[in-house]
């Protein structure tokens, strides 16, 4: 299952805070997981990681690949 997302988030400048960062990050992970949850949790035990702690860098990497659009 491939998630595209083609509409840019729109966010308020001036809404920038902890809760919509933190619902940005907890989107990310949820595209991150469904597209590679199964090889991270593999790669995960075969090297003795976090599977949370990766499962974050990935999701912050996915944050990049985002499109934002700001409202002032």
């Amino acid at each position: 299952m491939d998630i595209n997302i083609d509409i840019p988030f729109r966010l308020n400048f001036n809404n920038l805070d902890g809760d919509t960062q933190e619902k940005l990050m907890e989107q990310s992970k949820i595209e991150v997981e469904i597209k590679f949850g199964s090889e991270m949790k593999i790669y995960a035990q075969e090297n003795h990681l976090d599977y949370q702690e990766i499962l974050e860098e990935e999701a912050i990497k996915n944050l990049y690949n985002y499109q934002f659009m700001f409202t002032i």
